[in-house]
């Protein structure tokens, strides 16, 4: 995948998260998101710091929290840039580096893209606001996602089911089958809950968020 398509698909999406918190009210930027302890406040103020992060802030931030884990170190970091943060920074964050072509030092330039797709779901599922993902980006951060699955916690589940999307040609894996939108399948190996409706399949049974 050539990186101007990428950096169209994460500006995109970026743009429509930005109109996502533009118009949710400030008790839902309050509100509990799908990732566990943390609010849609937090994961805005997340979303918009990975363009801003370059060699000094990642120096800063291993100093921080040296002994820590990678997931304890990411939970640490988003709570205190949501601390840190107001919603209208926030918000001004996203007019000036959303079109950014930045990204954290070690990571690749799908991570933005990662990002910027599954922490969207993360803030508009509980709130009950659908927003679709493009099936081709979801295609691209799922191939991604499979390789960081140790990190994410889904090493064992990748490795044991055969996922065939719906809407892209794109099939991985082998094993019991999950079928469905590319979306729910890159929740899913993601580590999140899926929409039961849209998934099919013996290998839904493997998924542990469906249990």
């Amino acid at each position: 995948m050539d990186k101007a398509t990428l950096w169209t698909w994460i500006h995109a999406e970026r743009a429509a998260l930005a109109a996502t918190l533009a118009e949710i009210t400030p008790e839902e930027w309050a509100h509990d998101t799908l990732c566990p302890g943390w609010t849609v406040h937090d994961i805005a103020a997340h979303v918009i710091s990975n363009p801003q992060i370059g060699w000094g802030e990642m120096g800063g931030l291993m100093a921080r929290n040296l002994g820590r884990s990678y997931n304890a170190m990411i939970f640490r970091e988003v709570k205190r840039l949501g601390a840190r943060e107001t919603r209208e920074s926030i918000l001004a964050d996203f007019d000036r580096f959303a079109t950014s072509t930045r990204h954290v030092p070690t990571t690749t330039t799908v991570e933005p893209l990662i990002d910027a797709l599954l922490h969207h779901q993360d803030i508009v599922r509980p709130l009950g606001r659908p927003h679709e993902m493009p099936p081709e980006a979801a295609a691209v951060a799922a191939d991604r996602v499979r390789r960081l699955a140790p990190l994410m916690g889904t090493r064992r589940l990748v490795r044991s089911v055969r996922m065939v999307a719906t809407d892209v040609a794109w099939t991985r894996g082998e094993g019991p089958t999950i079928e469905g939108p590319m979306q729910e399948l890159l929740m899913i190996a993601s580590g999140r809950r899926p929409d039961p409706a849209l998934v099919s399949g013996e290998g839904t049974a493997l998924v542990p968020a469906l249990a």
